[in-house]
């Protein structure tokens, strides 16, 4: 048995009393008093990163099954195209009914922008924060952090010389490609002009930068840590320290499974939050089980010490008791704010992945599903936030995002692209 194998064992065994503490947040149980789910099934996809979590943990935790749910599935996926494709295939067609999903695929998804327009509702947020952008150790020397503006002239002169840099990202239009293009044009760097972004999976960031295919990336955790610990490259930023306490990833569901199975949607945010829940207060042993081979397939150690407030950049900086943890419960972490929802679209319109005239907010009310997230709330006595607006949102380099004016945001955006 392999030390991997023994903590994961050692935590889902030695977690039973935590667990058992946590679902007193819960007294009611699975919809004691209405009626049960439409199905006991579902099939949920996610990617091999660290917020994940929730899914991986209301699967082995038996949370699912708690609220009436026992056949849900939590099945690995190996890119983000490959969840979209899954995704539109639905269960019926041998895919999934949702995931663990980037926060704007949704809306791609539903608008037909990422694939054949397939309805989607997002159900529950899962996580805040917990991302990165890295480089290769060659940008060490210009001392590339949050500021990108120091890598610009040697991306002019790679471009110059016909090696025009490569900056990777998991999904176009997904949070991984927002997050280093405003990065990027922050600091002066045009993404579309200056450099080539290129799509890679997760899990091989890692490899690819090792082969030298690639300048930078952004991705969620483990990754950026795996590259440090294998001495690669360091991490220029984490993206929280772009834009603190920022929505990630969500549970999203194919609208038309929620539409036919109501209750059994219910049953599914109420084990998603309970897991949240857990993930926050017991987070070496969350690491343990997803860190297993059928998960994430990393060393704990590639996990645990970044989930717990302790990033060693891997420039010389290193910090303890960091404010940039991923959260999934704590500040309200797990609500669908709609505002976030419309800073995707916004974002999404300056790249040119959506149509520059589109509703906003009449997509987000279609796609956002908060008021199903409020009524498991409301069930189990549980504080929801008092609007689905989280107001005003500040980024590092000053710009606001107001919600209710997205317009103005997006016309303070020196660097854009519209469709």
């Amino acid at each position: 048995m392999t030390k991997i194998d023994l903590d994961r064992r050692q935590a889902l065994f030695g977690a039973a009393a935590t667990i058992a503490a946590a679902r007193a947040l819960f007294p009611s149980g699975a919809f004691a008093a209405g009626k049960g789910p439409e199905t006991s099934a579902a099939k949920l996809g996610f990617i091999a990163l660290t917020d994940s979590s929730p899914l991986i943990i209301a699967k082995e935790r038996g949370l699912f099954a708690k609220y009436g749910m026992p056949d849900v599935d939590v099945l690995k996926q190996a890119s983000w195209a490959a969840t979209r494709d899954n995704i539109v295939l639905g269960s019926q067609g041998g895919g999934i009914d949702g995931a663990h999903i980037l926060s704007p695929m949704p809306y791609l998804i539903t608008t037909g922008q990422a694939a054949r327009a397939t309805p989607m509702y997002i159900l529950a947020r899962l996580n805040v924060n917990g991302q990165g952008i890295s480089v290769g150790n060659d940008l060490k020397d210009v001392k590339v952090g949050l500021n990108s503006a120091p890598m610009k002239a040697k991306f002019m002169q790679m471009k110059a010389a016909g090696n025009i840099a490569k900056v990777a990202m998991t999904f176009r239009g997904g949070t991984h490609d927002l997050w280093i293009r405003y990065w990027l044009a922050a600091g002066g760097i045009n993404p579309d002009v200056d450099c080539s972004t290129i799509v890679i999976p997760p899990p091989q960031m890692v490899a690819n930068m090792k082969a030298g295919t690639q300048d930078a990336f952004c991705v969620g955790e483990p990754w950026n840590a795996q590259l440090v610990d294998q001495h690669i490259g360091y991490t220029a930023t984490t993206t929280s320290e772009i834009w603190m306490n920022h929505p990630e990833k969500a549970l999203g569901m194919r609208a038309d499974w929620v539409d036919k199975h109501p209750n059994a949607a219910k049953a599914l945010i109420a084990a998603t939050m309970e897991a949240q829940q857990w993930c926050d207060k017991n987070r070496d042993a969350m690491c343990a089980i997803s860190a297993g081979r059928q998960y994430i397939n990393v060393p704990i150690n590639d996990i645990v010490p970044r989930l717990k407030g302790t990033i060693d950049y891997g420039d010389g900086r290193k910090v303890t008791n960091s404010p940039h943890i991923m959260k999934f419960w704590a500040d309200n972490a797990a609500f669908p704010f709609k505002s976030h929802d419309a800073w995707f679209i916004t974002e999404n319109k300056r790249w040119g992945n959506l149509d520059a005239d589109l509703n906003t907010m009449a997509l987000v009310n279609k796609v956002n599903r908060s008021d199903l997230w409020r009524d498991v709330a409301k069930q189990f006595g549980i504080a929801a936030p008092a609007s689905d607006s989280r107001g005003l949102e500040k980024f590092f380099d000053g710009k606001v995002f107001d919600p209710s004016n997205p317009d103005a945001y997006l016309a303070s955006l020196a660097i854009k692209k519209l469709s």
